[in-house]
């Protein structure tokens, strides 16, 4: 697999640097996705997974409906932190994201940070061909808490 779920090694290198603030006036972040097996712009299979320090065109799936290249803007979930009597769970989310009018086949995503250099956070593996035609593509975040949120540090 050319795609596989991970938080990039270099996000957390870079957490302890002070280069992502995920603060609601913070950095901005972006997810952009991906195909695998040459259904991106360059024909290319995207390679991304815990190595992945950049966002990347290579196997960036084309432009279709509210699709652009670089994809689209994250809207965040103010971080916070969730405390029981044996430990401690900081965690950061974001709002689902959707691009309309669009036909896109994507095997994952790359989520991003826009303001600092296209830094990488993490890889989204979708598992399996995620598919819309002339419609909505929804990219659905699990529930902000200590438990589910996409970004967690316990």
């Amino acid at each position: 697999m050319a795609i596989a779920q991970a938080m990039c090694n270099s996000f957390k290198k870079e957490l302890m640097l002070g280069t992502h603030n995920f603060a609601t006036n913070g950095n901005a972040f972006k997810l952009a996705l991906y195909a695998e097996g040459g259904g991106g712009k360059s024909s290319t299979t995207a390679t991304l997974g815990f190595g992945t320090t950049a966002y990347t065109t290579t196997g960036e799936i084309a432009n279709s409906g509210s699709y652009t290249a670089g994809g689209g803007a994250l809207t965040k979930v103010a971080p916070s932190v969730a405390t029981s009597t044996s430990t401690a769970t900081a965690f950061a989310d974001f709002a689902d994201i959707s691009f309309t009018t669009a036909t896109i086949t994507a095997m994952g995503a790359l989520i991003y940070n826009d303001t600092n250099s296209d830094k990488s956070v993490c890889v989204l593996d979708f598992t399996s061909n995620k598919t819309s035609t002339s419609g909505t593509f929804t990219v659905q975040f699990p529930t902000a808490d200590a438990t589910n949120a996409i970004i967690r540090i316990a």
